[in-house]
């Protein structure tokens, strides 16, 4: 569990959004080093997130963002071979509407791959891929790049709401709440 406060999937998306918030305004390179030079401002950022204090912005943002970046593969670096790859899995079939959800389908949910990236990350949720490409990385989570984390977890939050899995806990059954719960739905 990442903190004693997270104790459901929506507060867990919440706590590695007020990460990224960190990250960005301490200038850390990654999440783990956010979260040891700002333990307390992550912790108030995510009870701020919680309880409606502070909202995320629209995830056109992040698209604009995304437009401005260096068009290379966001999980690699790599500038050639790219294609439009589907954060959250274009095939998720959670329900029917799935097949026609604009979150799901939609230019929201997609991010420059390079081919090989794409065909490893298939459809997996994107923890659960980071959590292979760095399997000897504890804080795997904490590698990903902001940008694709803020469009994920925007993406995937819509997708627990839809499902009815924002006040769930331990998902995946293996006895504690971790950010591939995040992912859980997407099997």
């Amino acid at each position: 569990m990442p903190d004693r406060d997270v104790k459901t999937i929506q507060d867990l998306i919440y706590y590695q959004y007020a990460k990224i918030i960190v990250r960005r305004a301490s200038g850390a390179t990654n999440g783990k080093e956010a979260k040891a030079q700002s333990y307390g401002l992550i912790k108030n950022k995510f009870r701020e997130l919680k309880t409606g204090k502070i909202s995320w912005s629209e995830i056109t943002r992040e698209d604009k963002q995304f437009v401005e970046a260096e068009k290379k593969c966001v999980y690699c670096g790599v500038e050639g071979d790219l294609n439009w790859e589907h954060i959250v899995p274009k095939s998720l079939r959670i329900k029917p509407e799935c097949q026609t959800c604009e979150t799901i389908q939609g230019i929201h949910n997609q991010i420059w791959a390079c081919r090989q990236c794409n065909s490893m990350k298939a459809t997996k949720g994107l923890y659960r891929f980071f959590k292979e490409k760095f399997s000897g990385e504890q804080k795997y989570y904490d590698l990903i790049p902001p940008l694709l984390e803020k469009k994920y977890l925007k993406t995937i939050y819509n997708c627990h709401l839809c499902t009815g899995t924002l006040n769930s806990s331990d998902i995946d059954g293996d006895g504690e709440l971790t950010v591939l719960d995040i992912d859980f739905i997407l099997r």
